[in-house]
């Protein structure tokens, strides 16, 4: 039970999962809240909006310094069928955050001279089925993610199989949960235990994290917040999007396998903040620490202009130096920051994927932490972010002419785009994940992002003259270019709809349009030799996929970067 001090009612409605409702604050640690309680009532309001706007349960957060633990919270519902609000002492999966406790493990075995970065992953991992074709990979390349490697199965169902890089190792930074699972498992192998028992000694008992798991299992559901996925998980999810409870799932790989309590984490940000020192001793030697959070290799992925270090990012934020990571899980989403120069750190997760990460939570922390230090104003509160506000709405207004008569109409009211449909209108959310896409709550239209290309892609501004549906082209009168595509005939066997119930890879959808292949009618699939088709998200990327088993004139497997799916008989 939640005393009166514990749980404080914001007075906003939250609409979570679509359940409207008060959004409680469960709050521990506060009496030790030191020059930051100030700034709680600012930071409880900006996220009891966030989590309204996003449509989301709920959200864990610590809050922590060099002293040490400054505020544990916990925000909205945990279990919605009970109405229950979240827990501060409940499990969150971290998801890839568990990559810097693997980096950390790895160069405390670097300080004992287990280890040899430069060394080549093979020379401890004989069985790793990679082909350094383009140059060694070493330790160093899986754990900056420039190995060069596609995001594949480490152990492929076919046993032939060999992954082959597609860049030389150290060029090109590629996210790659691949490269991570095997460091994992070089870790237990060094240090003679399953990975689980090497976290659990090597970090979780010097950090204190006694209430914290090394691996998500079964075991640990009933400790674990009750979490959510997109009821239908085949097709763009709209924000505010209806949620299902989530199943447990099992994980003890090294690309995320850690489920913690937010006060657990406060202990680990302590740690970072204190660049590897403890209490008594050190996690890591000072020289392991900065090769932990050196920028070895330019991710954008990350964004601002960040690098990639052991296991974690680091950028500049409002000119301080950071460390930052985020964690998706199937159904969790996690943030972690750490402002290095100012000696404060933020872990915040929300029990639901929803296509983002809760970084703008972490941010404005770090600067009410920073105020807070500084005795200073407190920041301004970001703006609620409309889900459907489109910017430079009118640049894609206008009618868009498809074949066989079909037509698409675009209607700007301000920053908000809609739809024509059956008469009425339906309003356009911009996607979270791709520029220029938006997702349409119409059942027409629900299976795939609506897709617009511009006269110039490399100018943002020039005029929107194409729109593209799944296998549907369209264009506008001010189009000039061709209007046939043909494409080879032997690709109508690879059109269709591939599933797996490995929840990491769930449904892919392959459309023909404008003479292209197209995963999921957003991915171009360029034709490669042997029948491989390469993504191209990214100018040079690794991931590729591969037909095959013909039966009927159809392909009943799609291979993506050594995973298998298989053909459903749906649209």
């Amino acid at each position: 039970m939640l005393n009166r001090r514990q749980l404080i009612a914001l007075g906003v409605g939250a609409a979570a999962a679509g359940v409207a409702g008060p959004a409680w604050v469960a709050e521990r640690d506060a009496d030790d809240a030191g020059p930051y309680r100030g700034g709680f009532a600012a930071l409880d309001r900006f996220i009891a909006g966030y989590l309204e706007d996003l449509g989301a349960p709920g959200l864990t957060l610590v809050l922590a310094d060099t002293g040490g633990v400054r505020r544990v919270a916990s925000y909205g519902l945990g279990d919605l069928a009970r109405r229950e609000p979240v827990r501060t002492d409940e499990l969150f999966e971290i998801g890839s955050i568990t990559k810097s406790f693997v980096a950390l493990g790895l160069l405390q075995l670097w300080d004992e001279g287990k280890l040899d970065l430069d060394r080549p992953v093979h020379a401890y991992l004989p069985w790793l089925r990679i082909e350094p074709v383009l140059g060694p990979i070493t330790v160093h390349h899986f754990m900056t993610h420039g190995a060069g490697l596609p995001d594949g199965p480490l152990f492929p169902p076919d046993p032939a199989f060999r992954h082959r890089p597609a860049n030389p190792p150290g060029r090109d930074f590629h996210y790659c949960n691949m490269a991570w699972e095997a460091l994992g498992h070089l870790l237990a192998t060094l240090d003679g235990r399953p990975l689980p028992e090497a976290l659990r000694a090597r970090l979780f008992t010097p950090l204190g994290m006694s209430a914290s798991e090394p691996a998500t299992t079964f075991e640990t559901r009933e400790r674990m917040a009750p979490s959510y996925v997109a009821y239908l998980g085949d097709r763009p999810y709209p924000r505010r999007g209806r949620l299902a409870e989530a199943p447990a799932i099992v994980t003890t790989s090294g690309a995320g396998c850690i489920a913690a309590t937010p006060r657990d984490m406060g202990r680990y940000l302590t740690m970072l903040l204190n660049r590897g020192a403890l209490p008594a001793g050190r996690l890591v030697s000072a020289a392991a620490f900065e090769r932990f959070a050196t920028p070895y290799i330019a991710a954008e992925e990350f964004g601002n202009d960040a690098h990639y270090g052991y296991g974690i990012a680091i950028d500049r934020f409002d000119g301080h130096r950071r460390l930052r990571h985020t964690g998706g899980m199937v159904s969790f989403a996690s943030a972690l920051e750490v402002d290095l120069d100012e000696g404060v750190g933020v872990f915040a997760s929300v029990n639901a994927m929803q296509g983002v990460r809760p970084r703008p939570v972490a941010e404005f922390a770090l600067r009410v932490m920073r105020a807070g230090r500084a005795r200073t104003p407190l920041p301004a509160q970001p703006p609620r972010q409309d889900p459907r506000r489109v910017e430079h709405a009118a640049d894609y207004a206008g009618r868009y002419a498809g074949a066989a008569g079909s037509v698409l109409e675009l209607e700007a009211d301000g920053e908000h785009l809609y739809l024509r449909l059956d008469g009425g209108r339906v309003a356009l959310e911009p996607s979270v994940e791709l520029p220029e896409a938006f997702v349409v709550a119409h059942r027409d239209f629900a299976q795939y992002l609506l897709l617009f290309t511009r006269a110039d892609a490399r100018d943002p501004r020039s005029p929107v003259l194409e729109a593209g549906h799944g296998a549907q082209w369209y264009a506008r009168a001010e189009y000039a270019g061709p209007r046939e595509f043909p494409a080879p005939a032997e690709w109508r066997a690879y059109v269709g709809h591939y599933r797996s119930e490995d929840p990491w890879l769930g449904s892919h959808r392959v459309v023909v349009r404008r003479g292209r292949l197209w995963l999921d009618g957003v991915l171009p699939l360029e034709p490669g030799e042997g029948g491989l088709f390469h993504l191209r998200d990214e100018e040079r990327s690794p991931e590729w996929v591969r037909f095959g088993d013909l039966a009927g004139g159809q392909a009943m497997r799609l291979t993506l970067s050594g995973a298998d799916l298989v053909r459903v008989a749906t649209a």
